[in-house]
């Protein structure tokens, strides 16, 4: 028994020391980045060895960004876009989901698997006949037409017809028996039991539309409409690759992920996903 207890220990060792290698690993770009963006201009950053930390830490260099572009303008559009798309995709995924995993009727597991097998298809397959559509639709140069791809997506489907699924059916039972229609079993019923995978697939949503940049560099040319990350190219031809600025407006560009990341991850936790019933 003390034998079996030691290797128990050491194997939660090796597993604990091999996560924080993986953390440190992933953190190590990152903490670069800021480094990178706190540096002065007499700093060399390509010294070797590197200087982890500035010698003379400034914030000059998010001044810089701020007055010289746009930057204002570019995290409203990013907030907006992502914000729609993110409510419309858990609107319309949410409406697909429920009849998929809930209601019985003819083709049901055909249509499910059609949509799930879209996942294989590449954005650049579509991405052609996409801007056509959005073109012919008056959507360039708008919020909607940055929106447009994105408003369903067949993870967001799949994601939520599976939470779906765990709802107990003696919910359902119960609201129908209270002469609740189908619209409101799924309001007042089905989302809020499956809150949990709600904010995942809003995480998900909000990180993809925030960080996005091949379809707005196409449905866009008036940058009064670029998002953040278009913000950030084109500091790369102002600047002339000057890494400090293009740190900074990267650092500008990642902190409302992370802050909403923070914000919304104490919502992923499987308390009511299988009850429906709130504490």
């Amino acid at each position: 028994m003390p034998h079996k207890s030691m290797s128990l220990v050491w194997r939660k060792v090796w597993i604990y020391a091999l996560l924080g290698a993986i953390a440190i690993a992933m953190l190590i770009p990152l903490v670069w980045l800021i480094s990178t963006s706190l540096k002065s201009p007499t700093e060399d950053i390509f010294q070797f060895p590197p200087r982890l930390l500035p010698s003379q830490p400034t914030l000059q260099n998010f001044a810089t960004v701020w007055k010289t572009h746009p930057f204002g303008r570019y995290l409203v559009n990013s907030v907006i876009v992502s914000v729609l798309t993110v409510v419309l995709n858990l609107l319309f995924c949410s409406l697909a989901a429920y009849p998929l995993a809930r209601l019985d009727f003819k083709g049901r597991d055909a249509i499910f698997t059609a949509i799930v097998a879209t996942i294989m298809i590449p954005f650049q397959i579509v991405m052609i006949p996409l801007y056509v559509l959005a073109v012919q639709l008056g959507l360039r140069n708008t919020y909607l037409g940055l929106i447009f791809p994105a408003i369903a997506s067949a993870f967001g489907i799949f994601l939520l017809r599976q939470a779906f699924q765990g709802v107990p059916k003696e919910l359902e039972e119960a609201a129908r028996i209270d002469g609740c229609t189908e619209l409101g079993i799924w309001w007042y019923v089905m989302l809020p039991s499956i809150r949990p995978a709600l904010v995942t697939l809003a995480i998900f949503v909000f990180i993809g539309s925030w960080s996005d940049f091949l379809w707005p560099l196409i449905i866009l040319d008036r940058p009064e409409y670029y998002t953040l990350p278009l913000g950030v190219a084109t500091l790369a031809g102002t600047f002339s690759l000057d890494w400090r600025l293009i740190a900074a407006g990267s650092i500008i560009s990642i902190a409302p992920i992370l802050l909403f990341f923070v914000i919304m991850q104490r919502y992923v936790v499987p308390t009511e996903a299988g009850s429906g019933v709130k504490g």
